[in-house]
């Protein structure tokens, strides 16, 4: 069954003084606010997309890794994944880097890279992320 998740941005003002909120519709977890200079220069408490793109890739690759390791019969006991989304202003997104570290027992570190360029090819985040040079770094704890 597929699903949708919504979320919505409330937008006042030009681009370099204005200021937004963006509100988690589906999951009801709240607002965060968001602005140019949080986006461009320091987040100073509030979020950016690149931090919700980071957000949502790193938990998506944990999500695909998970599985992918479950199904070749060495389930993790942790993942813990990290996502660094570049926005350079006039640009874009000009990278994604993951950083995954994994604790699996009865997996060597070769085996482990291998699954986790699989999960980061194949997760449906990566997938919608393509027009973006993705890299890894996997290592077993």
């Amino acid at each position: 069954m597929a699903t949708t998740r919504t979320a919505h941005t409330v937008w006042e003002g030009n681009l370099l003084a204005g200021s937004g909120n963006v509100t988690f519709d589906s999951s009801g977890i709240g607002t965060q606010p968001v602005s140019w200079p949080s986006r461009a220069e320091e987040a100073n408490g509030k979020t950016s997309p690149e931090e919700l793109i980071a957000a949502a890739h790193s938990s998506c690759f944990s999500m695909a890794l998970s599985h992918g390791l479950a199904g070749a019969g060495t389930p993790p006991t942790r993942l813990e994944t990290k996502a660094d989304v570049t926005f350079q202003p006039g640009e874009g997104i000009t990278g994604i880097h993951l950083t995954v570290r994994g604790e699996v027992p009865g997996l060597d570190a070769d085996a482990f890279a291998s699954a986790a360029e699989d999960a980061k090819k194949n997760c449906p985040v990566s997938q919608a992320l393509t027009g973006t040079t993705i890299t890894l770094t996997a290592e077993l704890a």
